[in-house]
């Protein structure tokens, strides 16, 4: 059904339009890297350290304002009360006190102790300090791990076709983390290490999507040879656009259904990843596929001498009853 949702013979100039398109992605860029130096984002206790405390309500739903309430007073700075799991069961996350460890640990006491004292019904499960060395490295380790998931994409696309896919698909990939940046700066949600967790999903579906492009713009370039490159691209575009469509659909459906039936824990990871598939698609369309004009990519190196070298020919030897 949601076939139809496409015409089967689109004929969209998706590639008219790729100086608007680069122009407006452009101003995002700048308002996104603008907004993370000036504004910064609202990291989470896994980026600034703090305490964590988790505790179950053995009576049904927990009273999460209540219980922010008395935690709040007895905690100095933000503190934050979400349910994780069940209605029952929720996770206190305080901010970072003055003082090193030792304040730390007095601050998870005091706040137990008045919880315990004031609402005998919640009980006690676990707690975590994090500190300020381990908040640095987990901000470090996940800036690594984008980096690496984009150097790797880099060589994984140029060893695959040419140096101008791989950096078409980097730019592409480039700017849909960044926006994700910028929208989270923006946005004020928090930012922790879920978020690293969608970024890098985020990378995957991207990637996902350009080269399924890709794949489509390297056949068409040996299958049409008198094309201009520019109609190529078009073609290759329009030919994916229902798959792209469908998988696009599909996936903010489920993304949908995790943001209003999922709860908070996981609410900022399905928030960034219904933010990255819209950018995700958009920028497989409208700036991984112009990047390959803008970088002047040559048909010669996608054409072969003859079809035995050619990997889009099939070679597979006809059997006797092909002749019947």
């Amino acid at each position: 059904m949601l076939l139809r949702l496409v015409p089967e013979n689109t004929d969209v100039k998706f590639l008219s339009f790729r100086k608007i398109a680069l122009g407006f992605s452009a101003l995002l860029l700048v308002a996104s890297i603008t907004l993370f130096f000036t504004r910064g984002l609202n990291y989470g206790i896994d980026f600034k350290g703090g305490v964590n405390l988790y505790m179950q309500s053995t009576t049904g739903k927990a009273d999460v304002p209540r219980i922010r309430l008395i935690s709040g007073e007895n905690a100095l700075g933000e503190v934050k009360v979400k349910e994780f799991g069940g209605p029952s069961d929720v996770v206190i996350s305080i901010e970072e006190q003055p003082g090193g460890a030792k304040a730390q640990n007095d601050v998870l006491k005091t706040v137990q102790n008045a919880l315990t004292a004031a609402m005998p019904e919640l009980k006690f499960q676990s707690s975590e300090v994090i500190g300020p060395q381990v908040s640095g490295e987990l901000k470090r380790d996940g800036a690594i791990a984008v980096t690496i998931a984009v150097i790797a994409v880099l060589i994984y696309i140029w060893l695959r076709f040419e140096w101008q896919f791989g950096l078409g698909a980097v730019i592409a990939l480039l700017h849909d983390v960044l926006l994700t940046v910028g929208f989270f700066s923006i946005s004020g949600l928090e930012f922790n290490l879920s978020i690293i967790a969608a970024l890098l999903t985020i990378v995957g579906y991207s990637l996902n999507d350009t080269v399924v492009v890709y794949d489509r713009v390297r056949e068409n370039v040996r299958k049409f040879r008198k094309m201009s490159m520019e109609d190529v691209l078009d073609l290759s575009l329009n030919q994916t656009l229902s798959r792209t469509i469908m998988t696009s659909v599909t996936t903010l459906v489920a993304l949908l259904a995790l943001l209003f039936l999922g709860g908070e824990v996981i609410k900022g990871f399905t928030e960034a990843m219904i933010w990255g598939v819209v950018v995700g698609t958009y920028s497989s369309i409208f700036i991984a596929s112009p990047m390959l004009l803008t970088f002047k990519l040559h048909r010669d190196a996608l054409l072969f001498e003859s079809d035995e070298k050619d990997p889009t020919v099939d070679k597979s030897k006809l059997s006797p009853f092909d002749h019947i």
